[in-house]
C-alpha cells in the first residue's frame, strides 16, 4: 500500500436523480425517485430527498410508491446520463491516465501516474480542484474520497456524501476500519455478512480478532484470506484503466460419465457454489447465470439466465442454474459439467441502469382512469415518458410530467430557469408538440453526444 493518500474515488452524488433535478427547476429540493415504471420496474436512483422516506436503489418501485407517494417518479434518460458521465471522465482522465471506471457515476483515478498529487496537500488540493471543476461544467455534484488504496478511497467517499471530500490519512486505517461493520469492506454482501453475524463477527475488529485460519473455516480459503487482508486495511489492488468484461467459472471433467440424474443435480449444486466463492473473492456480484454440460458423445450445451439484478448470493447462484438444467437431457450421461457467472461489476448500478431500459420497452404507457371505457391503444409515436424532453411550438422545451387516458401533461421549464415552469395538458396526438433533444445543464456549454441547446 502507498504511503500516500494518492488514490481518489469520485461518486457522483445521486446521480440520475441529480441530473432531473438540475435540468428540471420545479423538482429542485423535492422527492425524485429514477427507474423502471413498469409493474417489474426497480428504483435506479433516489434522489436525497427521497431517501428520507426509506427509498433507494435497487428496491421495487411499487414498494417506493407505498414510502414516498408525493415523489416525482421519472424514466431514465440514457443518453443524456451518458453524456454527463463522459463530461465527468474527461475531467478525470485530465488529472491521470489511470482511471478505472466502475460505472457511469463513479471511478477510481491514481493521482500518482501524472504528478497531480504526491503527498497529503497536494491530493487534498487535486480533489477540491476537481469538485468545483464538476460543478462548473456539469453543474452537478460529486463525493471525493482520497486515500492510500482502492478500498479505503471509497470508504472515505461514502464518508464524504453528499457533495464532500473526505481524506484517509495513511497508518489511520486500522482505527478507522476497526468499529466498522463488516458490510463495509468489498466482497461482503448479505449472504457473507449473515454468515459471519452468525458466527458472531459484526465488525472489522471483530474479523482481526477471530484471526485468519478462522475466516477461512468459516468462508473458504480465498474468501478468508482475501477478507482477512482487507480487515488489516492491506489493499494492493492498483487502480486498472482498462476493465475487461469479466467471468467468473468453474467446471469438472469425470473419468465416468454421470447417469444418476440425483447426482448431476447435486454437481451443479456443489459448482454453483465454488463459483460464488471465486466470485466473492474477487468482490464481484453478477446477473448472468451461465450452465455448461458436456454429454456422453461430446456434444457441448450452454445455457444461461439473466436475473433481475446482481448477486453474490449462493442459492441464487444455485436455483438459477437448477433450473437451467431442467432443460437439458442428460440420459446419456453427463463428462462434464460447468456453472458460471456473467456480466460481472464491483457494484450495481450498471445492472440497475440496464434493467430500466429493459422495463421502459416493456412497460404500456397509457393510464386508463377508474370507471372509464378502455381508451384506443396509442401509436407509438404518441407515447410520453414521464421526464421525457418535449418542445411545443408555441410554448417552447418542457418535459413530460405524465400521460394517458389520451392527453398528457407538459411542464414548460428549462435547466437555467430559477422558478418552476407552467404546465399545461394536451392531446397525446397534439400536432404541436414532438419530442426534443435534452438541454444543457449549464449554460453555454458546448453540445456533448446529444446534449445540445437550441
Amino acid at each position: 500500500m502507498r504511503n500516500a493518500p494518492t488514490v481518489l474515488h469520485l461518486d457522483m452524488d445521486a446521480f440520475f436523480a441529480s441530473v432531473e433535478q438540475a435540468a428540471k427547476p420545479s423538482l429542485r429540493g423535492k422527492a425524485v425517485v429514477v427507474g423502471g415504471l413498469g409493474p417489474r420496474g426497480v428504483v435506479a436512483t433516489a434522489s436525497y430527498e427521497a431517501r428520507v422516506f426509506g427509498v433507494h436503489s435497487a428496491m421495487p418501485m411499487a414498494q417506493a410508491r407505498r414510502l414516498a407517494p408525493n415523489a416525482a417518479y421519472l424514466t431514465p434518460r440514457f443518453g443524456v446520463y451518458r453524456a454527463i458521465s463522459e463530461q465527468v471522465m474527461g475531467l478525470l482522465r485530465a488529472l491521470s491516465p489511470l482511471v478505472e471506471p466502475l460505472s457511469l457515476d463513479e471511478a477510481f483515478v491514481d493521482l500518482e501516474a501524472e504528478g497531480a498529487a504526491w503527498d497529503r496537500a497536494s491530493a487534498e488540493a487535486t480533489g477540491s480542484r476537481l469538485r468545483a471543476d464538476i460543478r462548473a461544467v456539469t453543474g452537478l455534484t460529486g463525493s471525493v474520497g482520497l486515500a492510500a488504496s482502492k478500498m479505503l478511497a471509497k470508504i472515505a467517499s461514502e464518508r464524504a456524501k453528499p457533495d464532500g471530500l473526505v481524506l484517509i490519512e495513511p497508518g489511520t486505517e486500522r482505527a478507522l476500519l476497526g468499529p466498522m461493520t463488516v458490510r463495509t469492506l468489498p466482497g461482503v454482501g448479505p449472504a457473507t455478512g449473515d454468515h459471519l453475524r452468525r458466527a458472531g463477527i459484526t465488525t472489522v475488529d471483530e474479523i482481526v480478532e477471530a484471526g485468519e485460519d478462522e475466516l477461512v473455516r468459516l468462508l473458504g480459503k480465498a474468501h478468508g484470506h482475501g477478507l482477512y487482508a482487507m480487515a488489516l486495511a492491506r489493499d494492493e489492488r492498483p487502480v486498472v484503466a482498462e476493465r475487461e468484461t469479466k467471468s467468473v467459472s468453474v467446471e469438472d471433467t469425470y473419468d465416468v460419465d454421470i447417469h444418476d440424474r440425483l447426482r448431476v443435480g447435486f454437481e451443479v449444486r456443489r459448482l454453483a457454489d465454488r463459483c460464488v466463492s471465486r466470485l466473492r473473492a474477487a468482490g464481484l456480484s453478477g446477473r448472468t447465470i451461465v450452465l455448461k454440460v458436456r454429454r456422453y458423445d461430446f456434444s457441448t450445451l450452454t445455457r444461461s439466465e439473466t436475473l433481475r439484478g446482481p448477486t453474490d448470493d449462493p442459492a441464487v447462484v444455485r436455483e438459477a442454474a437448477a433450473r437451467l438444467l431442467e432443460s437439458v437431457d442428460t440420459t446419456g450421461g453427463v463428462r462434464l459439467l460447468g456453472v458460471g457467472v456473467s456480466g460481472l461489476a464491483d457494484f450495481t448500478q450498471e445492472d440497475l441502469f440496464a434493467q430500466a431500459a429493459e422495463e421502459i420497452r416493456d412497460e404500456e404507457e397509457v393510464v386508463e382512469a377508474p370507471g372509464e371505457e378502455p381508451a384506443d391503444v396509442v401509436p407509438a409515436e404518441h407515447r410520453w415518458r414521464p421526464g421525457q424532453d418535449v418542445r411545443h411550438a408555441e410554448f417552447g422545451h418542457g418535459w413530460v410530467q405524465g400521460s394517458g387516458v389520451g392527453r398528457v401533461t407538459v411542464r414548460f421549464e428549462t435547466p437555467a430557469d430559477t422558478v418552476p415552469g407552467r404546465v399545461r395538458t394536451f392531446r397525446v396526438d397534439d400536432a404541436g408538440l414532438e419530442p426534443a433533444e435534452a438541454l444543457p445543464l449549464v449554460p453555454g456549454e458546448a453540445c456533448v453526444q446529444g446534449l445540445c441547446g437550441t
